[in-house]
């Protein structure tokens, strides 16, 4: 395996991995703000990530070509131009409107709860 292939591998890796932990943590997400909230490391990584994989792979096998280096500043640069906007306006909409996960709540609820009976059980004062 060369050294580009290595370097191929490991970006594609790291975007892998942001978009498994993205998806991991959208679903645990209490409500739709922080699910707006969470999508920065798939625009901001992993998608970039991807871009770097595919020109380095491309300077590897075909040399390089300073349109295609263009090309993926472009890329990069407009996805993050285009996904901070998006989040900045997707954000400002639901912010107004609370919209809560009906089982996340229920767990936040029962969380609270047994904290609150374990704090009267020990004798202290519950934390706010």
């Amino acid at each position: 395996m060369a050294i580009w292939q290595i370097i191929v591998l490991a970006f594609a890796f790291l975007a892998v991995f942001m978009t498994v932990a993205t998806l991991i943590l959208q679903l645990r997400a209490p409500d739709a703000l922080t699910r707006v909230n969470l999508i920065g490391p798939l625009v901001c990584i992993a998608f970039p990530a991807l871009i770097l994989a595919k020109l380095t792979a491309d300077w590897a096998t075909e040399g390089f070509v300073a349109g295609d280096f263009i090309r993926a500043v472009i890329a990069i640069l407009g996805v993050w131009i285009v996904g901070s906007v998006g989040s900045f306006i997707m954000g400002r909409s639901i912010h107004g409107v609370t919209v809560v996960d009906p089982w996340a709540a229920m767990q936040r609820r029962e969380h609270q709860a047994s904290q609150h009976r374990q704090d009267r059980a020990e004798g202290t004062q519950p934390q706010l």
